[in-house]
C-alpha cells in the first residue's frame, strides 16, 4: 500500500513539475557508461532534486525546510548537503549543466566556427528541443513563478549569472588566445554583453509565459528574437564572430 501511494505520489510529481520532466543533472550522461555505484549516486540526486521541485512550486521555495526534502526523498539531510551544496541548488539544480554546455560548445566549436556562433547553435538548440535550460515550455509558469517568489532564489539566480559571465569571459579569452586565468577586457566585454543579451530574451519569453501566453507561439518567436540577439552580439562583437 505503502508502494502504491509513494508511486502515484511519483506521478503527480512528475505532472506537476515544470514540463512534466524530472530535473536533468547528469548533463546528457550515457548511464550504460557509468558505473553501478555511478548510476546509483545520479538517481539519488535526481530523487532529491525532482521530490524538492515538487515540494517548492506546491508550497514555494521559502516554506520548505531541507529536511523536509529529505523526508520525502527517503535520505538524510546531510546526504541532501552532499548532492546540494545549499538548498538553493535543489531547485536551481541547472546551474552546473548550463556553465558544462557553454564550455563545451564553445571549446568543442567546428573549425572555422566562432565563439558566437557556437553558443548561437546552442541556445537554438536547447530552444528547439524544449530543454528545460531555454527556459520554454508546458508548465514552465510555475519554475519562473515559485523563483520570483523568493529572494533567495532570485539572489541565487544573479550569483549564477555572474558565474556564467566570468566562465564566458576565461572561454573568450582562451579562444583569442589570451590568458583564460586572467580575461583581458575585450573578453570581459564580450563576455558581459553575451550574458545580458541572452538574459534580456530570457527574461521576455518568462514574461510572456507567465502572462498566459501560449507556448508553442512563445517558442517560435524566442528563436526570432535569440537570432536577432547574435546578430547584434556578431556586429557588436567582432572579434568573437
Amino acid at each position: 500500500m505503502v508502494d502504491e501511494e509513494r508511486r502515484g505520489g511519483e506521478r503527480a510529481a512528475d505532472s506537476e513539475r515544470p514540463g512534466g520532466r524530472q530535473p536533468e543533472t547528469g548533463f546528457g550522461v550515457d548511464e550504460g557508461r557509468l558505473t553501478l555505484r555511478e548510476r546509483k549516486k545520479l538517481r539519488t540526486r535526481q530523487r532529491i532534486s525532482g521530490e524538492a521541485t515538487l515540494l517548492f512550486i506546491r508550497r514555494g521555495f521559502d516554506h520548505v525546510t531541507v529536511a523536509e526534502v529529505a523526508r520525502a526523498a527517503e535520505v538524510s539531510t546531510m546526504t541532501v548537503f552532499n548532492y546540494f551544496p545549499r538548498k538553493e541548488d535543489l531547485f536551481l539544480d541547472r546551474i552546473p549543466e548550463a556553465r558544462e554546455l557553454i564550455v563545451r560548445a564553445v571549446r568543442e566549436r567546428g573549425t572555422g566556427e566562432s565563439p558566437l556562433a557556437a553558443l548561437r547553435r546552442l541556445v537554438l538548440a536547447l530552444l528547439a528541443e524544449r530543454h528545460p535550460l531555454a527556459g520554454v515550455g508546458e508548465g514552465f509558469e510555475h519554475f519562473w513563478r515559485t523563483v520570483l517568489d523568493s529572494p533567495a532564489l532570485r539572489a541565487r539566480g544573479r550569483e549564477a549569472v555572474e558565474e556564467m559571465e566570468g566562465a564566458l569571459a576565461a572561454l573568450l579569452a582562451e579562444a583569442a588566445g589570451g590568458d583564460a586565468e586572467r580575461p583581458g577586457h575585450d573578453a570581459r566585454l564580450g563576455a558581459a554583453l553575451t550574458v545580458a543579451a541572452i538574459r534580456a530574451a530570457y527574461v521576455d519569453a518568462a514574461a510572456r509565459q507567465l502572462g498566459g501566453d501560449p507556448v508553442d507561439e512563445v517558442a517560435v518567436e524566442q528563436a526570432e528574437v535569440l537570432r536577432r540577439t547574435f546578430d547584434a552580439l556578431e556586429r557588436a562583437l567582432p572579434g568573437f564572430a
